[in-house]
């Protein structure tokens, strides 16, 4: 990730939509120390405390946590958790709370494993506090997470944050792409990227190329399209509901700023002619100064999509660049 997904193109807090993403199983474990000193250590192992069930108390406080995380953080999702389980190891002057948090959905638990650690580690603050006013609860931290796009994550696999790019767009360029998995194993033979290529030369584009390649690979072709920084990119394949189609989940993370009216105003002309044009999950936006634009992947829906585009792509490469009318 490259900037900040709870703030929009104009800094203002946000919840992220999460409606396009995948269900899939989520798991996530953090972790919390709270130290004292070695004789409360010791009566928190024997109950000694005058609130005595010190350790089952900060459980069932840690677990209630998790389950309102999304009321104590507000940009958070309310999550149907599956399971919420917390641990705690003993060392001379400190104890260890590791939490769990799982569930089935379409955004991560992070946040949920992380409260039931803070709010376990709170609670043995308040049940040691006549003894021992300061504690101290730190290093609260993620350990883990599985689930979703990402798949495994631990703090050893995680790179740096970067700034993003600036991009020189290079002005009436653009490079298509075709997703398309028998065209990459040359079963298929494909029309829509030729297509494309020759509407663009039309219109005064150099096209850097067409590629060809399987859905699998659509994300490492946009990528490299868009290092190049052409003014435009465009895709055609991998819109539909399939197992394999992923352009739209490929495309998505590159975009600046979306552009859903273009999307819909391709899929309203589509399905003036077929009913299954409504289905179409192909995005549009900008990339760094790019425009990029999901068509689908039938002859008939690259037609209409271009159609869309002549009308609106220099009007919308000149506002890009900072001109064009705004009315």
């Amino acid at each position: 990730m490259t900037g900040l997904t709870h703030l929009d193109d104009d800094g203002r807090a946000r919840m992220v939509d999460v409606g396009d993403k995948a269900t899939t199983k989520r798991v996530a474990t953090a972790t919390a120390t709270f130290t004292t000193r070695p004789d409360v250590i010791a009566l928190v192992q024997a109950d000694g405390l005058p609130k005595a069930d010190v350790i089952a108390t900060a459980r069932i406080a840690g677990i209630a946590g998790a389950k309102r995380t999304s009321e104590l953080i507000p940009l958070c999702h309310q999550l149907a958790l599956s399971s919420v389980s917390l641990d705690f190891a003993f060392t001379e002057d400190s104890i260890v709370i590791t939490a769990t948090a799982k569930t089935t959905g379409q955004t991560g638990v992070e946040m949920e494993a992380l409260t039931a650690a803070s709010i376990a580690g709170l609670t043995l603050h308040d049940m040691v506090k006549a003894v021992d006013p300061a504690s101290v609860l730190g290093d609260i931290r993620l350990l883990e997470k599985s689930g979703g796009k990402r798949g495994n994550w631990t703090p050893e696999a995680s790179e740096p944050i970067e700034a993003p790019v600036a991009r020189t767009v290079r002005p009436r360029t653009a490079a298509v792409i075709v997703a398309s998995t028998a065209g990459a194993a040359g079963t298929r033979e494909d029309l829509t990227g030729p297509r494309i290529s020759a509407w663009l030369s039309e219109h005064d584009f150099a096209v850097d190329a067409v590629t060809v390649v399987s859905d699998a690979d659509v994300h490492l072709a946009i990528a490299a399209a868009l290092d190049a920084a052409p003014a435009v990119l465009i895709t055609t394949g991998g819109t539909g509901l399939s197992p394999s189609d992923r352009t739209p989940e490929a495309t998505q993370p590159h975009l600046d700023r979306e552009l859903p009216g273009i999307s819909e105003a391709i899929r309203t002309l589509g399905s003036t002619k077929t009913p299954t044009a409504a289905l179409s999950r192909g995005l549009a936006g900008v990339s760094g100064g790019t425009v990029v634009v999901n068509l689908p992947g039938s002859t008939g829906g690259v037609k209409d999509g271009l159609a869309i585009l002549d009308g609106l792509l220099d009007h919308l490469l000149a506002q890009i660049a900072g001109g064009g009318a705004h009315e």
